[in-house]
C-alpha cells in the first residue's frame, strides 16, 4: 500500500468532493458526484415541458379535434365537397380502405380460442347489441314523440346504440383496469364481425320507415363496400405475411391514415348536410349532447349491475363486460353509416350522436381505470383468487417451485423439516 501524502510530510487537503471513511481498520475513499454529473440526473427527473404536453395532447386527441375542425369548416364552406369528388373519395375509396385495414387487423383466430367461455361472450354481446339498443330506442322515441328533440338526432342516437363495441379502446381500458384481456380481444373481434350484419338489421327494424331505407340497395352496398374489403383484408393477413408484417412495422402510420380517412368522411358528410340545410338548431345539439352523456352514465351503471348479477365472483370478467357492454365504435361506425346512407342529407345528423358518445366513453373509462384496477386487486384478495401464471411474478434465477418439478422416473418427492428451513428431497437427485 502506497503511503498517503500526509505520511511523507506533504500537506494535502482533502478534495471537496471526496470523503474518507474507516472500515475494518482500512482507509477507503468514496467519490461524491460533481455538479456536472448530477445535472443530467436532475434533468431526467424533470417532468415533460409544456410543449411536450401540448404535443402529446394533440396527438392523443387528434381524431376528436380533427372532427370538430372539419365540422366547423364544412359549416363555413360546404361547397368544398365538389373539389374532392366526395361521391368517389369519401363514399367509396375511404370506406373501402378502412375496411381492408380492419380485415388486416381483425384477429379472427382469437374467436376460436375463446369460444369455451360462451356464456360470458353471449352475455356481453347481448347487452351491447340488444339491451343498449332497445333502451336508447325507447328514450329516443320518447324525446322525439314529445317534440323535445329533433327527429333526425333521435334516430342518430338509435343508430349509435346499434353499433358494436370499440376494439382498441375496450382492450386497452380492460387491461389497464385489471380485467380479462383475452376476453376483451375476443369480444371486440366478435362484436365488430357481428356488427356488420346486426347494425343494418337493427336500423331496418327500428328505423325502416322514418329512415327511408331501400333494403336491397343497402345489402348490395354493404357487400361491395364492407364485406368484400373485410374479406380482402383477411386474405392479406393469412396468405400474404409480408404485407401483414409491413403493416405491423408501420402500425402507427397506418393508424393515423385510417384516422385521416375517418375525418375526411366526417368532413364530406357534414359538407352535404350543411349544403342541403339543417333543420336542427343549437338547442337540439346541446340537448342531444346532454342526453347522450346521461345515457352513457346510466347504461354503465346498468352494465355494472348486470355483470355483478351474472358473474359475481369473477371480477376480471366483470371489468371486461363493464366496458364492452356499453362502448360503441366510431372506426367502424362512420364508414358503415356512410355505406348505408350514402347520398342522404341527414347523414350528418345521424353521425353527430356517435361523435358525442365516443369521446365521452373514453373520458369516463380513463377516470375509472385506476380505481377499478384497485377494486379488482382487493376483490381477488377477498375471494382468495390466486393470480394466473401470466399475472404471477416469475421466480428469480435459480429459484424452484415444488409444484413445477416433474420427475422423470416417478421417484418419491418429500420434504424434510430441519427446524428453520425445509429441504426439498428428491431421491436420486439430491437436494
Amino acid at each position: 500500500r502506497e503511503s498517503p501524502p500526509s505520511e511523507l510530510g506533504v500537506a494535502s487537503p482533502s478534495p471537496p468532493n471526496h470523503t474518507m471513511a474507516a472500515q475494518s481498520g482500512e482507509v477507503t475513499e468514496s467519490v461524491l458526484p460533481t455538479a456536472e454529473e448530477t445535472a443530467p440526473a436532475a434533468a431526467e427527473k424533470k417532468g415533460p415541458s409544456t410543449k411536450e404536453k401540448v404535443c402529446k395532447f394533440l396527438d392523443s386527441n387528434s381524431f376528436l379535434l380533427g372532427a370538430v375542425f372539419v365540422i366547423l369548416l364544412a359549416a363555413i364552406a360546404p361547397g368544398a365537397r365538389y373539389y374532392f369528388a366526395a361521391d368517389v373519395t369519401a363514399s367509396w375509396l375511404a370506406v373501402i380502405y378502412i375496411f381492408v385495414m380492419s380485415g388486416l387487423s381483425l384477429k379472427t383466430e382469437e374467436l376460436v380460442k375463446a369460444l369455451k367461455n360462451y356464456k360470458f361472450n353471449f352475455a356481453v354481446q347481448f347487452f351491447n347489441m340488444c339491451v343498449v339498443t332497445l333502451i336508447v330506442y325507447g328514450v329516443a322515441e320518447l324525446l322525439a314523440g314529445s317534440n323535445s328533440l329533433n327527429r333526425d338526432l333521435a334516430d342518430g342516437m338509435v343508430i349509435c346504440a346499434a353499433l358494436p363495441m370499440t376494439v382498441n379502446m375496450v382492450i386497452v381500458l380492460t387491461k389497464s383496469s385489471g380485467g380479462d384481456e383475452a376476453a376483451a380481444v375476443f369480444n371486440a373481434a366478435l362484436g365488430n364481425l357481428l356488427g356488420v350484419f346486426l347494425t343494418p338489421a337493427w336500423i331496418l327494424i327500428l328505423l325502416g320507415e322514418s329512415a327511408d331505407i331501400d333494403f336491397g340497395a343497402v345489402v348490395l352496398k354493404l357487400f361491395y363496400r364492407v364485406l368484400v374489403p373485410l374479406a380482402v383484408g383477411q386474405i392479406l393477413q393469412f396468405y400474404f405475411p409480408s404485407v401483414k408484417d409491413y403493416v405491423k412495422a408501420h402500425k402507427k402510420n397506418f393508424k393515423k391514415s385510417q384516422e385521416f380517412a375517418l375525418v375526411f368522411i366526417v368532413y364530406m358528410t357534414f359538407c352535404k348536410t350543411f349544403e342541403d340545410g339543417v333543420e336542427a338548431w343549437w338547442g337540439d345539439i346541446l340537448a342531444v349532447m346532454a342526453v347522450q352523456c346521461a345515457l352513457l352514465v346510466v347504461l354503465k351503471g346498468v352494465s355494472w349491475g348486470y355483470m355483478a348479477l351474472l358473474f359475481r365472483d369473477q371480477p376480471k370478467l366483470r371489468i371486461m363486460g363493464f366496458y364492452g357492454g356499453v362502448h360503441k365504435t366510431v372506426a367502424m361506425g362512420i364508414p358503415l353509416l356512410n355505406a348505408i346512407y350514402d347520398g342522404d342529407n341527414r347523414l350528418g345528423m345521424y353521425t353527430l350522436p356517435l361523435l358525442i358518445w365516443h369521446p365521452a366513453q373514453l373520458v369516463i373509462g380513463t377516470y375509472l381505470s385506476p380505481r377499478l384496477a384497485k377494486w379488482v386487486e382487493e376483490t381477488e384478495k377477498r375471494l382468495g383468487i390466486v393470480p394466473t401464471d401470466d399475472d404471477a411474478p416469475k421466480p428469480a434465477d435459480g429459484a424452484v417451485d415444488a409444484d413445477d418439478i416433474e420427475l422423470a422416473n416417478g421417484e418419491a418427492l418429500g420434504v424434510e423439516d430441519t427446524g428453520t428451513t425445509e429441504r426439498l428431497v428428491i431421491e436420486g437427485y439430491g437436494d
